[in-house]
């Protein structure tokens, strides 16, 4: 079994080795030649280093036991790993366009130009072909052992070995055509690098927020939990991640009203076992006692179901119940973010079944819409 905290940590030693390595090639060039854009493709390299070493003491400490203070342990420690690399890409991109304008502005007041030999475009092409080399080897790891920290930053330095490519375009323009563009690819690339910043930024703060999980992860589970026997529906599906396969969860069944406490726990059992082995989930079951089979409930049901379809933002009704000696109709609606007003649509279905069920209180249990949407 491949352990996936070490095998981050190495293929992310790889990549501070080949990003240092190209710092150090790059600036030396880039002053030897006065070109601030292979400078600054430099410094992008260095904060693909610095970004790797953060990688590595993320998760490390992601990687803690549950403690006393930290019950659901460390590994919501990835997504301030991820904010702290998009502030630093963005402190380099800033950077970037900073020097670059600056370059420009001293083009303008002094013709200066930069100086190239063959040997430093062939330095500079070199570091494209490793940066390629780097990118393909942390997507290849990254999809091995499912760390979408790897893939991204296979993906960036894919990203990076376009823009060197333009630096080498700026290099061979000025080289054999005697114009000036340092400057100008220069901006180009710290454009380009506050906008990777600012992607890494949003993606790690959306995390934070908490994002919904994937949708077919979320059918799969409800398509798994539903073929097990006894239980008539899955409902209220809500997960909450803490880092790589660490999440902690609810959800309600549909039982008959018929079983025993014993027959129920061995279901609900059933269940938590499913989740902590298959889905690295820690599953708490709420359960709803179904019972439509005599004609006075049935009756009652079809003519709510009736009157639930006549309001398009309600995804699902379930739990229904209804206690004929306490006079009382409950079930609970799932609506969609996507209506302006849940509570007067609630507000609408409660008053409309009163209506029709004389001498009924009907309660209704408003659920979010967390896994059902697209």
């Amino acid at each position: 079994m491949v352990n996936r905290e070490k095998e981050i940590v190495k293929t992310s030693v790889v990549g501070i080795v080949g990003n240092v390595f190209l710092v150090a090639f790059k600036a030396f060039v880039g002053f030897l030649a006065g070109s601030v854009a292979i400078i600054m493709d430099a410094v992008n390299n260095l904060t693909d280093a610095l970004s790797s070493i953060i990688t590595i003491i993320g998760t490390k400490l992601s990687g803690k036991a549950p403690d006393k203070k930290h019950p659901y342990g460390y590994g919501r420690i990835e997504y301030l790993t991820s904010t702290l690399i998009a502030v630093l890409i963005l402190f380099a991109g800033g950077m970037a366009v900073y020097e670059s304008i600056r370059s420009i502005i001293e083009h303008f007041e002094s013709g200066a130009m930069p100086s190239f030999e063959i040997y430093s475009i062939v330095i500079v092409a070199a570091a494209i072909a490793i940066k390629v080399a780097i990118g393909l080897f942390f997507k290849k790891r990254g999809s091995k052992i499912d760390s979408e920290a790897l893939k991204a930053s296979g993906t960036d330095a894919l990203f990076d070995s376009v823009l060197s490519t333009a630096t080498l375009v700026g290099v061979l323009v000025a080289k054999f055509a005697g114009v000036y563009v340092e400057g100008y690819l220069g901006v180009l690339i710290g454009l380009f690098i506050l906008k990777s910043g600012v992607g890494v930024l949003r993606e790690s703060l959306s995390s934070m927020i908490g994002d919904r999980f994937d949708r077919d992860f979320v059918l799969a589970i409800k398509e798994e939990v539903n073929k097990i026997e006894g239980v008539r529906g899955c409902y209220d599906l809500i997960l909450n991640g803490y880092g790589h396969d660490r999440n902690i969860g609810s959800l309600h069944i549909g039982v008959s009203s018929e079983l025993t406490a014993r027959e129920i726990q061995a279901i609900e059992r059933e269940i938590t076992m499913l989740m902590y082995t298959k889905y690295n989930t820690i599953m708490t079951i709420g359960i709803y006692a179904e019972d439509h089979s005599d004609e006075g409930s049935k009756r009652v049901f079809e003519k709510v179901i009736e009157i639930v379809k006549r309001f398009p933002h309600v995804l699902q009704m379930h739990g229904f119940f209804v206690d004929e000696a306490a006079k009382l109709i409950s079930f609970d609606l799932v609506i969609s973010f996507d209506d302006p007003d849940p509570l007067a649509t609630i507000a609408a279905i409660k008053q409309e079944t009163e209506l029709e069920h004389e001498g009924y209180t009907v309660f209704i249990q408003y659920d979010r819409d967390f896994s059902l949407s697209e």
